[in-house]
């Protein structure tokens, strides 16, 4: 961890002038996953003496609930959760990348599928408001498989979607890792697919976001975070071995956190293919009727702290 020490008195200049005092404390959220891991890093990355207290959720909606009621300074959010709280009129803004990619689409040992239109009658676990609900439903429309009409979708907590499918309760899910890597080292299943779509919406997953109100009126705790978050992806993306130690921490064998990081890409840019496929994804999630309305991306993206923080690592 030299690379932090020397990091950190760097940071603590910036961040002083910038108007973060020691005293100062951080609430992040974010699931206990591989893929979501940055922030239990950050602490490495801000002022000595400032408190970053990192809390762990199961799902989008709860960190969300979080954020808008004070209790949160920035929380984990799948992309299609954003949008859809942007199209109802939340004050939710995205300030960062988080994770892409992450998610396979995985077969229950024993059942006879061999490509995605022989899930025709089959159970088909998901978890709601994420991305492998997005690429599943993307996937089963390229092979024109109406949803409970030709297959039948089960929604399923991530978290227990590998003892659904290990015990017969779904033939198949679409979810994020480790859970498909779990499935084929334990043996119970097997990966058919990993649907990621670039005509469409891509790899992208999941972002990190806050209240319009803490940007406005606290933009240095936010560049703050914004800053933290990029050094910490930095340096878990060349520090592997601290990366899988973490994830592992969580319950996870090292060996499947290990194997799963080939289906994983830590993040924090956004660039304008991310919203290109931001906006793809809205639309495919109104056609879907997730949505009623396309939010105003101009407002649900600023960037404005992630392209300051891009110009100063330069």
């Amino acid at each position: 961890m030299k690379y932090f020490g020397k990091i950190t008195g760097f940071l603590c200049l910036v961040l002083f002038a910038a108007g973060i005092s020691r005293a100062e404390s951080f609430r992040i959220g974010t699931w206990k996953t591989a893929q979501t891991i940055q922030p239990y890093f950050y602490q490495s990355f801000l002022p000595v003496g400032t408190i970053c207290d990192v809390t762990a959720f199961t799902n989008p909606a709860d960190q969300k609930t979080a954020l808008l009621a004070g209790k949160l300074d920035m929380c984990g959010v799948t992309l299609p959760y954003a949008i859809y709280c942007a199209s109802i009129g939340q004050p939710v803004v995205v300030v960062a990348s988080l994770c892409n990619k992450a998610s396979a689409l995985v077969i229950r040992k024993g059942v006879p599928v061999r490509r995605i239109s022989d899930l025709k009658g089959k159970r088909i676990g998901y978890p709601p408001w994420t991305m492998d609900e997005m690429l599943l439903r993307e996937a089963l429309k390229r092979h024109k498989l109406i949803p409970d009409k030709n297959v039948h979708l089960i929604r399923v907590d991530f978290f227990e979607m590998g003892n659904a499918l290990a015990k017969g309760g779904i033939d198949a899910f679409l979810s994020g890792e480790p859970f498909p890597t779990l499935a084929v080292r334990n043996g119970y299943g097997r990966i058919l697919s990993y649907p990621y779509y670039d005509d469409s919406i891509g790899t992208i997953n999941t972002a990190l976001m806050v209240t319009r109100q803490s940007l406005k009126q606290h933009p240095e705790r936010v560049m703050a975070l914004v800053k933290a978050h990029a050094l910490a992806t930095r340096y878990l993306t060349t520090h592997p071995d601290e990366w899988f130690q973490k994830a592992a921490s969580f319950g996870v064998a090292l060996g499947v956190v290990r194997k799963s990081a080939s289906n994983i890409e830590l993040t924090w840019e956004i660039d304008p293919d991310f919203i290109e496929s931001a906006k793809a994804l809205g639309a495919r999630m109104m056609a879907l009727k997730l949505i009623d309305r396309q939010p105003n991306y101009e407002k649900l993206f600023d960037l404005t702290c992630m392209k300051h923080v891009k110009r100063e690592l330069k």
